[in-house]
């Protein structure tokens, strides 16, 4: 099984200083073999969320939210992931169909190989 690893721009709403409208580079990583039912979220710098991939998948549907992460859609082609932490909170505003392309790509790196 392979990890998945996809790059997304994403807008984020945060305290820190990132210029208004200035997409940033969004990681988003999947490695069945050391988690198979999380996905991981890594900002830039250091920043990164682990939370259920099914978590991920339903909020783009309808709002939803477990721990420190929320997951709803915004309009039709955007969503949005707010992160909580110690520090403050992330809001990462997505187009859909990027989440969508990693999910695709999560469940086909999970698949059963079959001979």
């Amino acid at each position: 099984m392979a990890v998945v690893e996809q790059y997304a721009r994403a807008h984020i709403v945060t305290d820190a200083v990132i210029p208004d409208d200035e997409a940033v580079p969004v990681v988003l990583r999947y490695d069945p073999e050391t988690d198979p039912r999380s996905v991981r979220v890594g900002l830039p710098g250091t920043h990164e969320w682990t939370f259920s991939r099914s978590l991920l998948e339903q909020g783009l549907r309808a709002p939803t939210g477990a721990g420190d992460v929320r997951v709803w859609p915004c309009g039709r082609v955007q969503a949005i992931v707010e992160l909580h932490s110690a520090q403050g909170v992330s809001v990462v505003q997505f187009e859909s169909k990027a989440l969508l392309r990693f999910l695709r790509r999560t469940y086909m790196a999970a698949a059963p190989v079959t001979r």
